[in-house]
């Protein structure tokens, strides 16, 4: 793939925005529409899981390459075709500056080329694509390999916000950068407020809890300090569901009016959950959501009573 092209496919976040859609033509409400929502692709770490060596033992992804072009071959599939394809983070396993992480990230990118192009790809960082603690170079390459770490995109009177959420885990080495989110957030929060959309929407990587906003603090969240004053944020602005993934088992809760949707992998394994992706549909009154496995949705396609939420009442 040439880098013009890898700009056409992947760098669509720019700006804080998604050159996919039009804000000015998708501010107002148009009627139900579906997403398809996956997480942790992380191609490396299920040999690296098997081997019991997480850190450096990635250096074989086949099996990730496989489950992700199945994932591929079964959104492309679906008629009528689903608004965005979003991936909440951990693109491949390779942490930055360690090895196979070029190569993971051109297969990666080789496999995510065959999504049909009128279904745009959603980018979300996550621990591995920025690291740990991340830093103003690994933030920068991110940004150049797969575009922005953050924005907002409207989609059918829609509001949808894109977050770094290692950020909040461990901004020790870029606070500045955490500073300019959490501004740009508390405008894009009271853009939502004024322009009263029909539902805001957040994807970022690490769930703000696991299943209840008092959970202990755990790898798997955020802490009880940071998820409860960022929830409180986002409820206070309407925002009614938050899509993240890292936990590589299907979770979530609620809170006040906030549902938190955890996402199980389309790779690695770490519960009975089976590599999948979550079918999300959008109507006036609410948002409903199922996860699918790869299987389940190459064969069969979204179920009867999902497609009936999408016809026009």
């Amino acid at each position: 793939m040439s880098a013009a092209e890898a700009v056409g496919v992947f760098r669509r976040a720019r700006g804080r925005t998604l050159d996919a859609f039009l804000s000015e033509k998708e501010r107002e409400w148009k009627g139900p529409f579906y997403f398809i929502q996956g997480a942790d692709p992380q191609f490396g770490l299920m040999k690296a899981w098997s081997t019991g060596d997480s850190d450096s033992g990635g250096d074989e992804w086949g099996q990730e390459i496989r489950l992700t072009e199945q994932a591929v071959e079964a959104i492309n599939k679906l008629k009528p075709k689903p608004k965005f394809f979003v991936l909440c983070g951990d693109l491949i396993h390779a942490m930055p500056g360690t090895p196979w992480r070029k190569e993971q990230t051109a297969d990666l990118q080789r496999v995510l080329a065959r999504v049909d192009r009128d279904i745009p790809l959603v980018l979300v960082s996550g621990n591995h694509d920025v690291g740990n603690t991340p830093t103003p170079e690994t933030v920068a390459e991110f940004q150049q390999t797969w575009g922005d770490d953050y924005f907002s995109f409207w989609v059918g009177g829609v509001l949808f916000l894109v977050l770094n959420s290692q950020f909040w885990y461990d901004a020790s080495q870029c606070p500045a950068l955490k500073q300019a989110q959490d501004q740009w957030l508390d405008q894009q929060l009271s853009v939502a407020g004024r322009r009263h959309c029909q539902h805001a929407v957040v994807f970022q990587h690490i769930p703000l809890f696991l299943r209840s906003i008092d959970e202990d603090d755990d790898y798997f969240n955020l802490t009880k300090s940071v998820r409860k004053e960022v929830a409180n944020k986002l409820t206070r602005a309407g925002v009614t569901a938050v899509f993240s993934g890292h936990y590589h088992r299907n979770a979530g809760g609620t809170y006040q009016n906030l549902d938190m949707v955890v996402s199980s992998a389309i790779g690695c394994q770490l519960g009975q959950d089976t590599h999948g992706l979550r079918v999300v549909v959008v109507t006036a009154e609410k948002i409903i959501h199922r996860y699918y496995s790869l299987d389940e949705l190459s064969e069969k396609g979204i179920e009867a009573d999902l497609m009936g939420l999408m016809e026009e009442k």
